[in-house]
């Protein structure tokens, strides 16, 4: 066709229908023409011609021109123009500036055609995958209905209305069906652009598709009144739902169970048969664990919070019923909680705190030298290591039925010369290992972990800087209370990967192989200077 020729108002309609059909704006499709002419112009004008093309948007009107650099002296015919020729177009023009030159219309061919046309195509299709992924990474965490596509090899391919959406085979739940025409609900988990256009990702078994399916069902929790707190998941199988009400006169576990169950069954019934826990959440850990293992009852619980692990005590009928058929009740009780979770029976705790009674006792009568009843007594009264009496208030021990204020200052006596030669005793071995002085100046080294380095050849802050994470963990296992018992230690000195972490990378810092952070710098500067006599 020859833009001469072209019809106003038909650039604008196969614009206005365009923009319509694709649910973009029309400007985006008014500016993919204007590039394709510009494009087919440049195969009649030059490749190296600084073509534009103009289509007013209320007329219609399409503009060629040409741009041009005003220079002294021209190198680019196809680009550039002296200053002399420049003025004849705009007089006050200057070396710089850039002038506009009209070009005069001419005819397509059909391979500029069919150029155009593919820019225009694909700067339409460029549109269309940015107003979707524009559309749906603001509908994150929502659930959203679709038509079932076609099915590849397990997943699921879900029409949306205005895109595409892809269930895989793993987030959906375990034998559930689904054939081309069906509808389907989804929970949309994530958007990612991609080479071939954004990528909607949906899923069945993700634990907050229960949450906003129970969202849908119980006007409370859609009012706010009732939150979702926590969810965990076996799809398909069972999950628990921690709930909590915001008003005192509304029982959150009630409002999700609905009259007579309708509610729940409502969700259950969308999830496959899945069976699903609701129990109410609480602020003190102890208690919400304790509901968490619903149903069975449980009868103490003692919480680690170092090492982010709990102890729950049943009865010895209800330990099954605790663990689940295949762990499953204490793995979605620990998910839901986020406390790594061991079960116990009553006999089993019991036989565990005899144990340990009997060791501790053990530990006192030798490194003490008192008898046992002395050793039970400290033992009873909580102490875990010698360590603990030595440095305990005096008065503590005195308090102790069975013991005096003469007997609780001879036995922490005691407790402290015990330390002290086994002190000496490790910083000989640690001197015959050759393990340097130095080395006391990382925070967290102990006598004994001096020791336990030496024995693996680490003797310097230079091999301290070059061990990983994981060896100084390795060289640390074991010394715990067996190893160490003859020493007081009766905890160890078992080093976590926390700690083994700070360790290395303050052997670095002061080995000089790292610099520390401005910040930290920053903050020793002025503590020091904080602490300079003011006659300094």
């Amino acid at each position: 066709m020859a833009v001469v020729s072209a019809n106003r108002l038909e650039l604008l309609q196969i614009a206005e229908a365009v923009a319509r059909e694709k649910v973009i704006d029309r400007s985006i499709v008014i500016d993919a023409m204007e590039e394709a002419i510009a494009k087919a112009a440049r195969s009649r004008y030059g490749a190296e011609t600084d073509v534009h093309a103009e289509i007013d948007p209320k007329t219609g009107a399409l503009r060629l021109s040409r741009h041009l650099v005003v220079v002294d002296e021209v190198e680019n015919d196809a680009r550039e123009v002296t200053l002399d020729q420049a003025r004849r177009y705009n007089p006050g023009a200057l070396v710089g500036d850039v002038i506009s030159d009209t070009l005069p219309p001419f005819d397509f061919g059909r391979v500029a055609a069919q150029s155009a046309k593919q820019v225009i195509v694909q700067k339409v299709r460029d549109a269309e995958r940015d107003r979707q992924f524009d559309e749906y990474k603001d509908r994150i965490g929502e659930i959203v209905n679709g038509l079932v596509k076609r099915v590849e090899y397990g997943n699921v391919i879900v029409d949306l209305g205005r895109g595409e959406g892809i269930v895989r085979r793993d987030e959906m739940i375990p034998r559930e069906t689904f054939r081309p025409g069906d509808r389907i609900r989804t929970y949309l988990f994530d958007v990612r652009r991609e080479v071939r256009g954004p990528q909607i990702f949906l899923s069945r078994s993700h634990p907050q598709f229960m949450a906003k399916l129970f969202g849908q069902e119980v006007p409370e929790i859609y009012d706010g009144i009732v939150e979702v707190k926590a969810v965990a998941r076996d799809p398909g199988s069972r999950a628990k739902i921690a709930v909590i009400s915001r008003d005192g006169s509304i029982d959150p576990v009630g409002a999700c169970v609905g009259m007579r169950g309708s509610r729940v069954q409502a969700v259950v019934g969308e999830l496959q048969g899945e069976k699903i826990d609701i129990i109410p959440w609480s602020e003190d850990q102890a208690t919400f664990i304790v509901n968490a293992l619903q149903p069975a009852e449980v009868v103490k619980v003692v919480l680690d919070e170092e090492a982010d692990r709990i102890e729950v005590v049943v009865p010895d009928d209800q330990l099954s019923l605790a663990i689940g058929r295949r762990g499953q009740n204490v793995r979605l009780a620990s998910q839901l909680t986020g406390w790594d979770i061991d079960i116990l029976t009553e006999a089993e705790e019991s036989e565990r705190r005899q144990k340990e009674f009997a060791e501790r006792t053990a530990v006192f009568m030798e490194a003490l030298d008192v008898d046992e009843t002395v050793g039970q007594l400290l033992a009873a009264e909580g102490f875990r290591s010698v360590e603990e009496i030595a440095y305990v208030e005096p008065g503590e021990l005195a308090n102790i039925q069975g013991l005096d204020e003469e007997s609780g200052t001879e036995i922490q006596a005691r407790a402290q010369d015990h330390l002290a030669r086994v002190e000496s005793e490790f910083d000989a071995k640690r001197q015959e290992l050759g393990v340097q002085d130095e080395l006391r100046e990382i925070d967290g080294i102990t006598t004994p972990m001096l020791v336990a380095l030496g024995e693996n050849d680490v003797k310097t802050i230079e091999d301290l800087a070059g061990c990983a994470t994981d060896d100084l963990v390795g060289y640390t296992e074991g010394r715990g209370p067996e190893a160490t018992r003859h020493a007081g230690y009766l905890d160890g000195f078992e080093v976590s990967r926390a700690e083994a972490e700070a360790m290395v990378m303050a052997a670095r810092l002061h080995a000089g192989w790292i610099e520390a952070p401005a910040e930290a710098a920053e903050g020793e500067a002025e503590t020091d200077e904080a602490e300079t006599p003011a006659s300094a």
